[in-house]
This record gives structure tokens, sequence and C-alpha cells, in this order.
């Protein structure tokens, strides 16, 4: 795992969003202030592949872990918050907050409209990795959940997508499935840590059930909308992002 520590004080651990690298987040990082640890995710940046033993983000979760030297602040993104929501219920005693930036726990939503449209607007991704065509999958992938339209992107950055695409079926098990009944009612009854939702109020409307739902099942959970923001916010809202964190951890948000 390549993993970078930086600042002082208070700690935290950030997770990054699929296809990106722990170097996404250091803006935020600094923003927020305190000691930041970031790691790049299985198959990610410059840390080894995913090595398919295991479910993908049961390999992201112990790499979390790894990063707490004691109770920390965990604060991700997309499937990096699942990760960190996931730690706070394997590992409570590694986790003195949440901070979740548009969790892509997908499951959550299920028998909401807008999970069903979520899942029809996601078919033609899924076609194109069932024909193997990566190229289309991730151009399909960015512009359901990118912040920039494909042909904007660098080719190396386009290129970097392309070779780890498959990884964002390999984390269906865990975010569409479910299977390990993470956000389920009881389960999320179990998290007594306070949670900040961070959400964008252009983001797909499937983030907002998924909040929603997140809001309704957690004991201590507030949900925050940045206006003008889309997915990937703490990229494009740093400021907005960073201002409520702060809050928060002070008890004011």
């Amino acid at each position: 795992m390549h993993k970078v520590t930086l600042g002082r004080g208070a700690p935290v651990v950030m997770v990054h969003c699929m296809l990106a690298r722990h170097e996404s987040l250091l803006p935020l990082a600094g923003a927020i202030g305190g000691q930041a640890r970031l790691f790049d995710l299985p198959g990610h940046g410059r840390s080894p592949d995913w090595d398919g033993a295991q479910d993908y983000q049961a390999q992201a979760v112990a790499w979390a872990a790894a990063c707490c030297d004691g109770p920390a602040h965990l604060i991700g993104h997309s499937f990096g918050a699942t990760v960190a929501l996931r730690l706070a219920l394997d590992r409570p005693d590694l986790v003195t907050r949440l901070t979740l930036i548009e969790p892509v726990y997908f499951a959550a939503a299920r028998g909401t409209p807008a999970h069903a449209d979520h899942a029809a607007g996601f078919r033609p991704f899924l076609d194109a990795m069932a024909a193997d065509d990566h190229s289309r999958a991730a151009a399909t992938f960015n512009a359901l959940w990118g912040a920039l339209p494909w042909d904007r992107l660098p080719p190396r950055t386009q290129s970097y997508l392309m070779d780890r695409i498959h990884l964002v079926r390999a984390s269906a098990s865990a975010i569409e499935d479910d299977r390990g009944g993470i956000t389920t009612a009881a389960c999320l009854a179990q998290v007594t840590v306070p949670v900040t939702l961070i959400r964008g109020a252009d983001s797909p409307p499937v983030i907002a059930a998924i909040h929603a739902a997140l809001a309704d099942r957690l004991p201590d959970a507030v949900d925050h909308v940045v206006a003008g923001a889309g997915h990937m916010l703490p990229l494009t809202h740093i400021a907005e992002v960073a201002a409520l964190i702060r809050a928060a951890d002070q008890g004011t948000g």
C-alpha cells in the first residue's frame, strides 16, 4: 500500500474515490488541517493491485485500518466513503467520527425510484464491460460520475481510467448487492459516532436517496447539501466541503 502523512494535529484518515489517487484529496486535506493520512486504494496510484483473493472493499477497509495508529476521524468520498463506513462497523475502536461525501452504497436506496433510474442508467456500462470494451465502459462511467467530459480528459487520464475500470465491477458485491448487510437498519444502528453526510445539489438523484436512507438509519447523522456542486465536490468545491467538516469537528454544524 502506498500512503502519505502530512500536517500536524488531530488525526484524519482520508479515502479517495474509485479510479482516482490519494492526491485527489490533498487540497481538501490542506484546507481541513490536522494530521492527514491518505493512501492509494488497491490497484490505484502507486499501490499494488487488488489481490482478487478477497472482496475488493474488504481489502480497501484493511488498508484504511492500517493507516490508523489509533482512533481517527475518517473522511471518505464516493467508494472511499463506503470504505470508511464499513471500517466504522468492523473496527469501531479506530473511528472517532465519520465524514461521508456521497457514499455510493446504492443498496441503501434499493426500492426507490431513484435507485431504479440509477440501475437503468448504469446498464450501458455493464453492457460495455460484458463486451470487454473498456474504452466505452470508462467513457460511460465518466459521463455518469466524472467532473469533466471524456473528450476533455488528457489521454494519460483516459488510459488510467480504462486500465482500472474493472475495479468498478469488482466493488459491486459490496455497494450494489451489500452482501455484508452493512446498510441495513440493524447494522447502521451500531454506528454510534457522529456522521457528517455531504452531497452536491446537482449530483445524480440516487445520491439523495442514499443519503436519506443513511440519515434515517444512523443514530447521529446530519445531511448537508452544497449548492452548485456535483459528485466530485471534494475536488470542485473544496472551501465549502472543508467548512462543513471543520464546523462538524467544532460541534457547530
